[in-house]
């Protein structure tokens, strides 16, 4: 079955709303905020507000490098576990593989950033199946 072309925005938005999905489903919890943007061959998911109340607490004791630590720590190991989920979403969506996936939560803002690294350029290959 052939996949409808979607422009670029449609592609960015069904890629956030499976990352909240994923987010609520498999951590309890979603971002309050989630953009995504297709560049070339990546995509980059931008989420801001991902701290919960007692990570943000956390983050914020006596000694805040062991609580940052322990919060990206924890995030680093919830995203490797769930990584299939995430990485079979975006291939679904996107119609190319995900080559890797890298991460990384800042404990100062409650931002925190995906990179998606494809297989080729997600946009330009949907209008070349056209």
């Amino acid at each position: 079955m052939e996949r409808p072309l979607r422009s670029r925005g449609e592609l960015e938005t069904e890629i956030s709303n499976a990352i909240i999905r994923f987010k609520r489903e498999y951590m309890g919890r979603g971002p309050r905020e989630v953009r995504t943007f297709l560049v070339e061959d990546m995509a980059l998911v931008r989420l801001r507000g991902v701290l919960t109340p007692a990570e943000q607490r956390l983050a914020e004791v006596e000694d805040p490098h062991r609580g940052r630590d322990l919060i990206k720590q924890l995030r680093v190991e919830l995203i490797e576990h769930g990584r299939d989920l995430l990485v079979t979403a975006v291939e679904q969506i996107l119609g190319v593989r995900v080559v890797s996936l890298h991460t990384d939560i800042s404990t100062r803002t409650g931002k925190s950033i995906l990179v998606f690294t494809l297989s080729d350029d997600p946009v330009k290959k949907s209008r070349n199946n056209s």
